[in-house]
């Protein structure tokens, strides 16, 4: 059993942050390869950006990728906001494999920041160190992406985008990912 000080977790943390940051645009980056060309294509875009005044494609991406961590996007109406999430009941393969993309970068990113750990312990602790980059990310995304069209604002519902795409994805994937790691390491 090995305990580290303080000065030992900070490395594993700066690595951690970094490659939680990384796994934030390497996800939104394959998000906008798949589906850029959908959405700068479609009516509504078209109608956003007019109405908003600028270009929103690479917003409604990230979009997206935030309901890919099951996180909604507030829009105002005439009644009041409403919730919606792009992915719900789609049916294209290519959106649908989008709930997949967030576990599946986090998981490997987790094993990256634990590889050559072979104590379960500490590689779970390890692959949680993502989460000190994929957090803040998520909360500058959360911002980034917001369309303002006169006083009203769209955008991911931020209390769920920082807690749950933020917090809860990469301390789960990437403990997931971290454990895996000690688990062959150790055979």
């Amino acid at each position: 059993m090995s305990t580290r000080s303080v000065p030992d977790v900070a490395p594993v943390l700066a690595r951690g942050g970094l490659v939680g940051v990384a796994a934030w645009l390497l996800g939104y980056l394959v998000t906008y390869l798949l589906h850029s060309g959908n959405v700068r294509d479609a009516l509504g875009t078209a109608i956003l950006e007019f109405l908003a005044g600028d270009p929103v494609t690479w917003k409604l991406i990230g979009w997206l990728y935030f309901n890919a961590h099951f996180v909604d996007a507030s829009v105002p109406g005439l009644f009041g906001s409403s919730t919606t999430n792009l992915l719900s009941g789609a049916e294209e393969a290519t959106l649908l494999v989008l709930y997949v993309l967030p576990p599946l970068v986090l998981v490997a990113v987790g094993a990256f920041v634990a590889r050559g750990t072979t104590e379960t312990a500490e590689a779970a602790k390890e692959g949680a160190a993502v989460t000190a980059g994929y957090l803040p990310a998520s909360l500058v995304a959360a911002f980034a992406v917001r369309i303002s069209v006169g006083d009203a604002v769209a955008g991911p519902v931020f209390v769920t985008a920082v807690l749950l795409a933020g917090l809860v994805y990469p301390l789960v994937f990437g403990v997931v990912g971290g454990v895996a790691t000690a688990v062959v390491s150790g055979e």
